[in-house]
């Protein structure tokens, strides 16, 4: 009797499947991921203006939140009155001059606004300090 040996098939990696893996995987990921930056999660009710202009949005800036309480975010980080500063200058120093937004909920008190201000003053904190605002 004489038996023939079969040829064995070489192993082959079906590319079609894989692509189609891929790009179901690709598609995922593309809607899973948030585009957007985290704000800190702290409900603040803004004044409101008449006179309030849009600014420019040539980069975006370091935000500076003070909730209700009196609790002061620096870029969704919470820090202390007395921390401030150092945060601050921090910031100066690792992104050079950037731009800094405020906001402040309107039922914050009015002294403690300006302590936060001659915090800023005494980080180097100079110029235009921009506002959020309601429109009305």
């Amino acid at each position: 009797m004489k038996f023939y040996a079969r040829k064995r098939r070489l192993p082959q990696v079906i590319i079609v499947s894989l692509i189609d893996i891929f790009a179901i995987l690709l598609i995922f990921v593309i809607v899973t991921t948030t585009f957007k930056r985290s704000q800190p999660e702290v409900t603040i009710k803004l004044p409101e203006s008449k006179s309030a202009v849009a600014s420019d949005a040539s980069e975006e800036p370091v935000m500076l939140s003070i909730a209700e309480n009196e609790d002061i975010y620096l870029d969704a980080k919470k820090v202390s009155l007395s921390e401030l500063t150092s945060a601050v200058q921090k910031i100066i120093a690792d992104k050079g001059r950037p731009s800094l937004a405020m906001k402040a909920d309107k039922k914050v008190s009015y002294g403690f606004l300006i302590q936060v201000l001659d915090a800023l003053k005494e980080a180097g904190v100079k110029g235009n300090l921009s506002a959020f605002t309601e429109r009305k």
